[in-house]
């Protein structure tokens, strides 16, 4: 359907989820890896997070977004997609930038799983300390 259509590229990362994300012009259908917003993401709150860009620049009714995500879980993959359709957007108009700017749409969230260190049972967690 859109193989030959012009289309706006963004990629969106969250934690370890990455999103390849194309914006077509169209009427506001959201296909997460070849299945529908509605059954990709059974949260509303997830599928709220995605649609934030196209709400804040009114653009629902506007555009087709099409994407391929992988790697995290549904949290992550749900912000990485929103941070590729802002970056898209940004693509599709300019002048949506100072939008998307002010309420973070664009800035890529650095929060990460820290590592487990050595002689700790988690990042942080220490074995239980034993007196005897």
């Amino acid at each position: 359907m859109y193989d030959t259509v012009p289309f706006f590229y963004g990629t969106g990362r969250r934690k370890k989820s990455v999103a390849r994300v194309r914006v077509y012009h169209g009427e506001g259908n959201i296909t997460i890896n070849d299945r529908t917003i509605d059954d990709y993401f059974g949260l509303e709150t997830l599928k709220l997070l995605v649609r934030q860009p196209l709400a804040l620049t009114e653009t629902e009714s506007k555009v087709d977004i099409v994407c391929r995500v992988g790697g995290g879980g549904v949290s992550g993959q749900a912000g990485a997609i929103r941070h590729g359709v802002a970056r898209a957007l940004l693509l599709y108009d300019p002048e949506l930038r100072t939008a998307l700017k002010s309420a973070g749409f664009l800035t890529r969230d650095p929060r990460m799983k820290e590592r487990k260190k050595y002689g700790l049972k988690a990042a942080r967690r220490a074995p239980q300390f034993s007196k005897r």
